[in-house]
């Protein structure tokens, strides 16, 4: 199967292409994981966890499996909003970005996030079957990110071409997570930074066995009125084994990235990622980090930080305005309940209930209206 690669709207990205890319020969299988229950390993496609498993993933997506990754993302949705878009942090260290690879970009729901005024930014996947659908929502907006069908542990992209690279819910299908994070390290450019969120394990604690009761049973039951549930099975199996990416932080260190940040969300059920890749790797710089990465990297977009800051004012000032407006609806019915309220056909538990209900409204949304408002203040978004 050979590599395709097309554009949403056109586009060249011959410099950042390198020749002859291929889909790998299959790779000799080994014995998966096994972190995962006996009734998984039987009902699982062991295939699947082969290493460089490039074939069986791809089709298990091509074969209408659309609704898959929407249902694994759902589970973590709060947890994406919040580490993706509403804490800024990946946004603000990729400021300086030019080139970003969404890598295991399936539907595309990451790429909007990435969109910068002034930035190439790349979509790969192995299933062609997903792209398209990308391809598709992307089309309405108007917008072009570069999407190519490949290989992720041969990526067709010349080395050091990346600013970064930010993988969703993708870095535990890379396996062995040593050979994905090699191919990440040669394509990203010194000091560049990759952004990884993913679902993880259980930790040791006291809802371990409901996070793992909900893996191996709720969620493949929940696919068994899909027309796959072997999909629903290979994604609480891949989840329990990836456990709380141990392996993959083993090999960030082993390949010359240096972890910058790590969250939790959701008590640990995602987890998010931020590593630079070392400017030297085994040896000492010649020359300072600043001044070496000055002369390698691309200077920063311009405007970037101050199109995020407008950014968050006006989602805050929105907020903001919303709360005073529900404040003011709570004062007036509390307001009209203090003047007739004795005439409406209620209870007196009744009417005591709603002063307490009322009472506890207006004084959230005081204090959220107050707290809005000391944000517009401070001027900067917090960090």
């Amino acid at each position: 199967m050979d590599e395709q690669a097309y554009g949403a709207a056109g586009g060249n990205i011959d410099h950042l292409l390198a020749s002859g890319a291929r889909l790998p020969p299959d790779v000799p299988g080994r014995e998966y994981s096994r972190s995962m229950s006996a009734t998984q390993a039987e009902t699982t496609d062991p295939d699947r966890f082969r290493p460089h498993a490039v074939r069986e993933l791809g089709g298990m997506f091509d074969r209408g499996l659309a609704a898959l990754r929407p249902a694994q993302l759902a589970s973590s949705r709060s947890a994406a909003t919040r580490a993706w878009r509403a804490r800024h942090e990946p946004r603000r260290c990729l400021d300086d970005a030019r080139v970003v690879l969404d890598l295991c970009t399936g539907s595309g729901v990451s790429l909007g996030g990435l969109r910068r005024p002034g930035r190439l930014v790349l979509g790969i996947d192995v299933s062609l079957g997903m792209l398209h659908a990308a391809a598709e929502g992307e089309r309405r907006t108007g917008w072009a990110p570069r999407l190519v069908c490949a290989d992720a542990f041969r990526l067709p992209l010349r080395e050091r071409s990346l600013d970064a690279v930010t993988i969703a819910f993708g870095m535990r299908n890379l396996r062995p997570h040593a050979d994905a994070v090699a191919e990440l390290a040669r394509v990203l450019a010194p000091g560049g930074r990759l952004v990884v969120l993913e679902a993880c394990g259980p930790e040791h604690g006291p809802l371990a066995p409901l996070h793992r009761f909900y893996l191996e049973r709720v969620v493949p039951a929940a696919g068994r009125i899909s027309h796959d549930p072997s999909a629903y099975q290979y994604l609480g199996a891949s989840i329990l084994e990836f456990g709380i990416g141990a392996t993959f932080e083993t090999a960030l260190h082993d390949h010359g990235f240096e972890i910058e940040a790590k969250r939790a969300f959701l008590m640990g059920a995602a987890r998010l990622w931020v590593a630079q890749r070392r400017t030297t790797i085994g040896q000492f710089a010649a020359i300072t980090p600043s001044a070496l990465q000055s002369a390698t990297r691309r200077p920063p977009i311009g405007g970037a930080q101050h199109a995020l800051e407008n950014e968050w004012r006006v989602w805050t000032t929105v907020q903001a305005v919303v709360s005073v407006s529900l404040l003011g609806v709570l004062v007036v019915a509390a307001r009209a309940l203090a003047i007739s309220g004795a005439a409406l056909p209620l209870e007196p538990w009744q009417r005591r209930a709603g002063w307490v209900l009322l009472i506890a409204a207006i004084v959230g949304f005081m204090l959220r209206t107050l707290m809005l408002l000391g944000r517009l203040l401070r001027r900067r978004p917090k960090s």
